[in-house]
């Protein structure tokens, strides 16, 4: 019988760990080294403060049953007992000691960006992410995707709703990635579980972190510092694939960089505008303007029939570009490039029955820029 409940415990007590953490009662385990320390160190400790929990209560239930009034049962009176009290003292320390060491080791590990293969800012913005590969030429926007029907109930919600964004953050694995983390506007915070970051970006301020992923896949989080209005909306896609795959990825997104870029010196249709302008819209600009351009006053104004906005295209530009100080309107002049500038500009004034006609070149926002 004895035998059976040596098997029978630590079975039961593994079983049961592996279910919370199926169910999402319990932390992942995670795809990082790190993340796997983590885990073991949150396990270990969880299962020293059981023991601890079952011994105390264990010793109060059986007092207060073994030693109960009924059964004339009377305290003892005495004032001190050095030896009881250098006991009680001397365990816990010890404990805490043990838990402290491989913890130690642990946040040690945690902090040391050292000796990186890949280098990723990561800039926190009212409500997106913002990614750069430094030293690649390749930095793009990440917003959330899951479409506004869905968040208004309007149709059927999809099985990663409200985890979904246009472009994700790729990753190659068995690399060491250093993030430098940092916000444009209000304090933000980067998390995903199955890797084990967590970090706060603060304007002024760039912290670090780091990752080496151990296996290829697609990992969720969120933004996790109440940031604003729409703080909820600030999804993080990680995509991990092999390394090989990755230096493809990389490549095109520089070649596609560069045709961006010369896109900015040649004269674009208004067809062509409106075409780059409404993703753009409705991926940067809806979330606060509103699918249809009718916003929410005061905080957010209407862009619909808005006369100032038709009237006076330099105003226009001038917001968009330099933003609006003292209010939710950042400035985009190094989150959005010309064309993508000159398109949301074009389709603003031409979209709801604006039809202005105006098709602002990317070569004019360009210049704005630069002054």
């Amino acid at each position: 019988m004895r035998s059976l409940w040596q098997w029978l415990l630590p079975t039961c007590v593994i079983a049961g760990a592996n279910q919370a953490q199926a169910n999402g009662w319990n932390m992942p385990v995670g795809v990082t080294d790190i993340s796997r320390d983590i885990y073991g160190l949150h396990m270990t400790i969880f299962w020293v403060c059981v023991a601890i929990g079952l011994l105390v209560f264990g010793v109060m239930f059986y007092s207060l049953f073994r030693y109960r009034h009924s059964k004339g049962a009377k305290a003892a009176e005495f004032h001190e007992h050095t030896s009881v009290e250098v006991l009680w003292t001397a365990i816990p320390v010890l404990i805490l000691v043990g838990m402290a060491v491989p913890a130690t080791a642990t946040l040690k590990n945690m902090y040391d960006t050292s000796e990186a293969d890949l280098d990723v800012m990561i800039i926190g913005q009212q409500w997106r992410w913002r990614y750069e590969y430094l030293g690649e030429d390749v930095a793009f926007n990440s917003n959330m995707s899951t479409p506004w029907e869905q968040i208004r109930g309007e149709a059927a919600r999809g099985e990663h709703y409200l985890l979904e964004v246009d472009e994700p953050l790729v990753l190659p694995i068995n690399r060491k990635i250093r993030f430098l983390m940092t916000s444009d506007d209000v304090i933000h915070s980067w998390w995903v579980p199955d890797l084990a970051v967590k970090q706060d970006t603060i304007p002024g301020f760039i912290n670090e972190n780091w990752v080496q992923i151990n296996e290829p896949g697609i990992y969720r989080g969120q933004c996790a510092e109440l940031c604003g209005v729409n703080h909820g909306f600030m999804p993080i896609v990680v995509h991990a694939v092999e390394e090989d795959e990755f230096e493809i990825w990389l490549a095109e997104r520089k070649e596609a960089a560069e045709q961006e870029a010369m896109g900015v010196d040649r004269e674009w249709e208004l067809d062509e505008l409106m075409a780059r302008g409404e993703p753009v819209y409705r991926a940067i600009c809806a979330s606060c303007h509103q699918a249809e351009g009718q916003g929410a006053p005061p905080a957010f104004p209407a862009l619909a029939n808005n006369a100032q906005l038709i009237d006076d295209l330099d105003w226009h530009i001038d917001r968009i570009v330099n933003g609006v100080s003292g209010t939710a309107m950042p400035a985009f002049r190094s989150t959005l490039n010309p064309v993508e500038i000159a398109a949301v500009v074009t389709y603003t004034r031409n979209a709801w029955g604006g039809d202005t006609g105006d098709a602002v070149q990317p070569a004019s926002i360009a210049e704005k820029i630069v002054q």
